[in-house]
């Protein structure tokens, strides 16, 4: 390692300013008013009897106020005489391992003793019907098929491997999600080229054959607070998810700069996003089948986020990465998710250096530019967390060309300390 710290070490790194990313969002002020208020609205709970078991799914992700909602949403469950639990549904996520996935979602706080129900997590599928014309087996949590009632629960977006009239939602989580990792297997088979149609058309089955009853789609604004909550009755949850996603997209933020040569990732995870990051934001991605935001030539991610339990899922799509995040990258956690979904190339190891300053040194270093000092560079958080952005001298003009971009800070030296990571 000595010789790659020789040939790293006089590499500048540019100086930054920070930059705060103005956004209006739309978002909700009272979440529990507005669930209560709309489960009223649909009369969904009039359906409920009293001392049926109801299921209530929850995947991998950290969607802003869902422990909230899915609290507030048992409540008025209980109130209407139902015993609610709540299940795990991610699909192959967490290693594909029943107490990993239980694990997984206390971590996101979804806890028993927060919401007052048992967390039900089992790996076990039941085989509920076959699609047509493609005859896919359909597959369903057995928790959630012994149920008297189930309740689906998600967000509401742009899917970060493919595009297509259904993606990110309720209706997946019904399919990838509720499927456990066998379901979840089942669509991923063919790859992403057909994923939306192979998702619409296994939902169609379990929506009717399951005991779905209905399903609470969330949206979230540019600040990844929630914008909407929508309570779906069993027959519109298909209809209505379309015109959803167009709503969601329209909120959706990227990095606002249309060309860049170092990106700078401090962290990534599951509970982020299914591929560890959104690469909607970001530009990158695992599969041919997605488009956007900007061209970047280098990637470097610096950590995997703990709540992720080591799994790196997106770390392949960087150039570099530290051996910190190299020491957290979980094999177990993170292959099955890989191998279910069949995209490899988003758990390959990328060049490991021993700290931050090198990992961004190497991306520099690589980044196809006569004068280093002229890397166009930008520094997130992690693909949530984009009203704040870090951002190289030389794209002032940029800023202050963008009516949404203000500089707050600099410009100034990253901070790194005497291991040569960032503060």
């Amino acid at each position: 390692m000595e010789d790659v710290l020789k040939i790293l070490r006089d590499i500048p790194i540019p100086r930054v300013y920070r930059v705060q990313y103005q956004i209006e969002s739309p978002s909700i002020n009272n979440i529990p008013e507005e669930l209560t208020s709309q489960l009223k609205a649909a009369s969904v709970l009039s359906q409920i009897k009293s001392g049926q078991r109801i299921a209530i799914t929850l995947g991998s992700r950290g969607i802003a106020n869902q422990p909230l909602i899915v609290r507030t949403l048992i409540d008025q469950l209980k109130k209407a005489g139902a015993e609610p639990f709540v299940i795990p549904a991610m699909g192959s996520h967490a290693g594909a391992n029943a107490k990993n996935q239980k694990a997984m979602i206390e971590g996101l706080g979804f806890t028993e003793n927060y919401l007052g129900v048992p967390i039900k997590s089992t790996m076990e599928v039941v085989q509920i019907g076959t699609t047509t014309p493609s005859g896919l087996p359909v597959y369903i949590d057995k928790y959630a098929y012994e149920a008297d009632g189930v309740i689906l629960v998600n967000r509401v977006k742009s899917h970060t491997a493919f595009q297509g009239p259904v993606e990110s939602g309720v209706v997946k989580m019904g399919v990838i999600g509720l499927g456990n990792q066998k379901g979840a297997e089942i669509c991923h088979e063919l790859g992403f080229e057909e994923m939306s149609q192979r998702i619409s058309e296994i939902a169609h089955i379990t929506i009717r054959k399951a005991p779905v009853l209905f399903g609470i789609a969330m949206i979230e604004n540019a600040q990844y607070n929630t914008a909407e909550i929508h309570v779906l009755p069993q027959k519109d949850i298909e209809k209505k998810e379309l015109q959803l996603l167009k709503r969601a997209k329209d909120l959706m933020v990227r990095i606002p700069f249309k060309s860049l040569e170092v990106l700078v990732i401090d962290q990534i995870g599951k509970e982020i996003s299914g591929s560890g990051l959104d690469s909607n934001v970001v530009g990158r991605y695992h599969t041919g089948y997605g488009s956007g935001g900007p061209n970047v030539r280098r990637i470097s991610i610096l950590d995997i986020s703990d709540v992720s339990h080591g799994n790196g899922n997106g770390l392949g799509i960087a150039d570099f990465t530290t051996q910190r995040a190299y020491k957290k990258f979980n094999f177990a956690e993170t292959y099955p998710n890989a191998l279910t979904s069949n995209v490899p190339v988003s758990v390959k190891i990328p060049m490991v250096l021993p700290n931050d300053r090198t990992c961004i040194q190497a991306a520099v270093k690589t980044c196809l530019l006569q004068d280093k000092k002229e890397a166009r560079l930008v520094r997130i958080k992690d693909t949530l967390s984009l009203m704040e952005l870090e951002v190289s001298e030389n794209l002032r003009v940029e800023v202050e060309t963008n009516p949404k971009l203000e500089i707050i800070q600099g410009p100034y030296d990253l901070p790194f300390n005497q291991d040569g990571n960032l503060f």
